[in-house]
């Protein structure tokens, strides 16, 4: 049973060829900013590798910049086909083509549907991702003297600057770390000694927070160090006032960020996927209704144009049992090619 028959004329025929070579163009710029919109993404994650546990959330700019670039290379085929079906005569040499080409165009379009639903799903890995990458790199702060590590305080300075956050959840993980190097710390003096004896790792823990916490909005000046004890700010109340340092940890601040962005590349993705689609569909009809046309004197005859020849079950039937046999084909030429020929008879020793 041939599914979705439709009749063509050949005005209808014309003005079909007509406008999906003009949607092919537009579908082709689609494309080009598919790729774009999958370029930035994939650098605002690098930008932020160093705080970043795992790479899993790579693979949508990764999909979308590869079905991106693949959907101009299909939009340019598309669009000479339409230029072809206006000449019958220089059709037929589409017809062994187009079929794999539909198939390979329909995958490489559903990618576009998975990029979209991946972007939300992995939403949770993102997270965890940000927040075992982000601790370790608020406990690197201080090595800046270690290779592979010196550059890990202006980062995360840079970070927290930017996107007005403070530590992973909030800022007090930085009372957890210490982030002061031992090459800044007077050991002569009582207060380091006595605060280095009293924890058990030997570390200098203090409740004070990195100046890039500190919040230019606030009315007063910056409080970074001793942060829970009243006595030694003037006017000062830690449990009910409102701290002059960013209240926003750094892992909400990037999770908001990049979710923003996927949110704004998700409808974008998805015009683009149904347009392709749209093309898709609408050039399979030209195509059928051209093969109508291909051996005719009477080239503006009415023809029949469908989107499959058989049903949708008969169809997967078919194209299995063609790539079974195909499989076959192969299964023989790897067993005739790997035959092994006589080996010719070692030579007798010459005797006297």
């Amino acid at each position: 049973m041939v599914l979705l028959k439709m009749k063509f004329p050949f005005q209808k025929r014309v003005r079909l060829a007509q406008g999906l070579w003009l949607l092919s163009w537009v579908a082709m710029f689609s494309g080009a900013i598919t790729f774009a919109m999958g370029v930035f993404l994939k650098t605002e994650l690098h930008r932020r590798s160093e705080v970043m546990h795992s790479m899993d959330i790579h693979i949508v700019p990764n999909l979308l910049m590869a079905v991106g670039l693949a959907s101009v290379g299909i939009n340019i085929c598309a669009g000479k086909v339409c230029q072809d079906s206006l000449d019958p005569s220089r059709f037929p040499r589409w017809k062994t083509f187009l079929p794999p080409f539909f198939c390979f165009s329909v995958f490489l379009t559903s990618l576009l549907l998975v990029a979209m639903i991946l972007s939300f799903a992995l939403q949770p890995s993102l997270e965890e991702s940000l927040k075992i990458g982000l601790k370790n790199g608020i406990s690197f702060y201080k090595d800046t003297d270690t290779p592979g590590r010196c550059f890990q305080k202006e980062t995360i300075d840079r970070l927290q600057i930017e996107f007005q956050c403070c530590g992973n959840t909030n800022y007090r993980d930085w009372f957890e770390v210490q982030w002061i190097s031992n090459r800044y710390l007077d050991f002569t003096s009582k207060e380091v000694k006595d605060r280095v004896r009293s924890n058990v790792d030997g570390r200098y823990l203090l409740d004070g927070v990195p100046f890039s916490c500190c919040n230019p909005a606030s009315p007063r000046p910056c409080i970074q160090y001793s942060l829970r004890d009243n006595s030694v700010h003037y006017n000062y109340e830690y449990q009910t006032e409102e701290l002059n340092l960013y209240s926003r940890g750094c892992r909400q601040a990037l999770v908001s960020y990049y979710m923003g962005l996927m949110n704004t590349i998700g409808p974008c993705v998805l015009f683009d996927f149904l347009l392709q689609m749209a093309i898709l569909v609408s050039l399979r009809y030209l195509q059928t209704a051209m093969e109508g046309v291909i051996g005719q004197e009477n080239v503006e005859i009415e023809t029949e144009g469908y989107i499959l020849e058989k049903g949708v079950k008969e169809t997967l039937l078919e194209t299995k049992e063609k790539v079974k046999r195909l499989l076959q084909l192969a299964q023989v030429g790897d067993a005739s090619s790997t035959t092994p020929g006589t080996q010719p008879e070692e030579e007798k020793p010459a005797t006297a």
